[in-house]
């Protein structure tokens, strides 16, 4: 016990809440099943995290540390979607950090670094002031809201897909919701269907306004 405390830091406690919140949701996270995850009594963790709330910064730092950086080597919409789509890849690994990742008061370095990363790649490109604050809003509203839709859906693979769509659609006759029946039958349920591809559908659209507008 005593050779774990000694290793005992930080980032490993963040990592550690990280992992509990991966597993059982933010509710899981608490100090006294924290420091059971690490082996320690749970006042050893108040000498590396001042509290919940710092913990809670801590771990959002983390996520935003795990997105990648908006290349500035490229043109700023192939900058702002590899972002966009690196950020929704994250959050579909820590989905209890979606409404917590703008949140914060006391933002981390990592939190810091993206947010400014992101202006600069937008302003590069050719944005103003106003467009980049508009620019940055209508992104992080998409990207926000597709990652919460997608982790509240009730199916994951394919075949739950399927199985859901047929339960659902047992329960009337095709008659009765035509297009509800059309959509379901002709392109969910087709081989390949993936509702996570609609991601970039939308994200493309999103690009393109912003290019004519920036124009």
């Amino acid at each position: 016990m005593v050779e774990t405390r000694a290793r005992l830091n930080r980032d490993r406690v963040l990592r550690a809440a990280v992992a509990l919140a991966d597993e059982g949701g933010i509710e899981a996270l608490t100090m006294r099943k924290l420091a059971h995850a690490l082996g320690v009594e749970a006042m050893s963790l108040y000498n590396h995290v001042a509290n919940k709330d710092d913990i809670l910064d801590g771990i959002v730092d983390v996520v935003f540390g795990e997105i990648g950086l908006p290349p500035m080597d490229v043109d700023w919409k192939t900058s702002m979607r590899q972002r966009a789509i690196s950020a929704r890849d994250v959050l579909s690994r820590h989905p209890w950090a979606i409404g917590l990742m703008e949140s914060r008061s006391k933002p981390g370095r990592a939190t810091l670094q993206h947010h400014d990363a992101v202006i600069g790649a937008l302003r590069k490109g050719g944005f103003s002031l106003p467009m980049t604050a508009h620019a940055y809003s209508v992104l992080d509203g998409y990207i926000y809201g597709f990652a919460l839709t997608h982790t509240n859906l009730p199916f994951e693979t394919s075949e739950e897909t399927a199985e859901l769509a047929q339960d659902i659609m047992g329960r009337f006759s095709a008659h009765e919701y035509p297009h509800l029946t059309e959509l379901t039958v002709q392109h969910v349920l087709q081989p390949g269907y993936d509702y996570v591809k609609e991601f970039e559908f939308g994200l493309d659209l999103i690009l393109d306004g912003l290019e004519r507008l920036r124009e």
